[in-house]
């Protein structure tokens, strides 16, 4: 997948990481630190056909767009849904399981732009600590997301995975309309299965259920989300699960 490349001021493509910094001290971090972006075509991401600086290299971070990263272990996915903040680095070996090796894959959902943190970045952190710990905090929070994900998996009932996975994006990536909270992130029904640990056609039902109960409605560019999440989830988590129906008679 062709990439593309410009030089820009980091604290000015994500002014988060300069927080903390004021006066003489952030403009001169925002003159030092210029680093590599990168821009990638929407499609499958191969990392390592990219050409990367040498280390001490900290990381890609996310800029702009959704990337996600695919685990295939013992025949089953998992997705990790990434965008705009992330800290990657997608060039290390992951750690294999011997007697169950596993796959990595990586797609960009829409064209996305990265920062090489390079070693322009590495001396910036040890000349300016507040820039050291803005990424440090961006990896846990990546830590935090992935065991919040794990947490909610443990649902019983595909369709409040869904409906907590979409809130939990909303507030990330959603935006308040008058219609109702907008998440413009379009992602294929097998992309929600991986990142719930369902299979993609009990997704479609759930989806269904919800768009029926007035909850969820299907957009051009994503989902449009309806009620107050603190009023709809504590409802639907704390509601017993139905109980099965009782078998009926053989008739023999």
């Amino acid at each position: 997948m062709p990439s593309h490349r410009t030089l820009i001021p980091l604290l000015e493509a994500d002014p988060e990481l300069g927080e903390g910094l004021a006066g003489a001290e952030l403009d001169g971090a925002t003159r030092a630190l210029a680093v590599h972006a990168v821009t990638l075509d929407a499609g499958p991401w191969e990392p390592l056909d990219e050409r990367w600086p040498v280390p001490p290299t900290l990381g890609l971070l996310v800029l702009e767009g959704v990337v996600t990263r695919d685990i295939v272990f013992a025949g089953r996915t998992t997705t990790e849904l990434l965008g705009a903040g992330d800290v990657l680095r997608p060039w290390e070996d992951d750690v294999q399981f011997d007697p169950l090796p596993f796959g990595v894959g990586w797609h960009v959902h829409e064209p996305a732009r990265v920062a090489v943190l390079d070693g322009r970045v590495a001396l910036a952190s040890a000349r300016w600590p507040v820039l050291a710990g803005a990424l440090s905090r961006r990896h846990v929070r990546r830590a935090r997301s992935l065991a919040f994900q794990l947490a909610i998996a443990q649902l019983p009932r595909v369709d409040d995975l869904l409906l907590v996975l979409l809130w939990a994006l909303a507030e990330r990536w959603g935006r308040v309309s008058p219609q109702g909270v907008r998440l413009p992130l379009a992602l294929p029904h097998r992309t929600l299965a991986t990142l719930v640990g369902a299979r993609r056609p009990s997704v479609t039902t759930a989806l269904s259920g919800l768009s029926r109960d007035g909850l969820v409605e299907r957009t051009e560019d994503g989902w449009l989300l309806h009620g107050d999440p603190s009023e709809v989830l504590p409802e639907r988590l704390h509601a017993p699960v139905p109980a099965a129906p009782a078998p009926e008679p053989l008739g023999i």
